[in-house]
């Protein structure tokens, strides 16, 4: 069960128990990118495409191109937990 199908007329049954998320990367089927605190921003003019942001982001929340390029962030599923920023060598990403 996803969050948009989730409404006022959901036994509550159905739901979790305080909201929980059982299983690890679905935060694109949950939607959690709005738990954040700190939002990652994206510098395409720095970004060097090495790579190494993408693979250490615990929800996938960095897409990548057909090409392998990384593009700007999925921000319903980022978290802001700023793991792609320490990685990034050329501060292409800072967390505000």
């Amino acid at each position: 069960m996803t969050e948009d199908s989730l409404n006022n007329k959901t036994p509550y049954q159905d739901l979790t128990i305080g909201g929980n998320i059982y299983t690890a990367g679905n935060a694109k089927e949950f939607k959690t990118g709005n738990w954040r605190s700190e939002t990652p921003v994206y510098y395409e003019d720095k970004c060097k495409q090495c790579g190494l942001c993408f693979p250490v982001c615990p929800e996938d929340a960095i897409p990548v191109s057909k090409e392998g390029l990384r593009t700007d962030f999925d921000f319903d599923a980022c978290k802001g937990c700023g793991v792609c920023a320490k990685v990034c060598p050329f501060h292409a990403i800072e967390m505000h």
